[in-house]
């Protein structure tokens, strides 16, 4: 049994000076997905967010949470993807992420969650390839944490070999 589920996360948000979640799609190694979308100030979105991002959302159905029952959900759904209490490492490859993520529990993160750097171990062609192969669009949270799951190859660290 493997003692830890990786999951992969990406949101997106308002901007990064201030950011503020407007999405946020998590994909565990197990096939499991949950994406959630929240409302938003539009007077504080970048220009990119309104002209990229914003016109994604609405695509899941389901998908709009209010805020204050986001921290339940998300709890919830985390509790689905560990059926034999595994350790869940949390993989992001922009730190807003965790961030954001934690903010959504309100900073009462499971100590059962580690989170994870990855953006050394996502493979750039292969993260492409998925948005081409799925014929989906790139900065929409969900599909960006699948990109990032399909893409993840875990970086083997050389051990020392005696002698060498």
């Amino acid at each position: 049994m493997n003692a830890t589920v990786l999951i992969f996360i990406d949101t997106e948000y308002t901007n990064f000076h201030a950011p503020k979640l407007i999405s946020m799609g998590l994909v565990a190694e197990t096939g499991e997905e949950a994406y959630f979308e929240v409302e938003h100030n539009r007077s504080e979105c970048s220009e990119f967010v309104l002209d990229i991002v914003i016109p994604l959302l609405g695509r899941e159905q389901g998908a709009l949470v209010p805020q204050h029952i986001l921290a339940a959900k998300l709890a919830m759904w985390l509790e689905i993807v560990r059926p034999r209490r595994q350790d869940i490492i949390l993989c992001f490859d922009h730190k807003t992420d965790w961030d954001l993520f934690i903010a959504a529990l309100y900073y009462r993160v499971p100590p059962w969650v580690t989170p994870r750097n990855v953006c050394y171990e996502i493979n750039d062609l292969l993260y492409q390839d998925f948005f081409v192969r799925e014929r989906l669009p790139e900065h929409h949270a969900l599909y960006d944490a699948r990109a990032n799951a399909y893409s993840f190859r875990e970086r083997i660290v050389p051990s020392e070999t005696p002698g060498k």
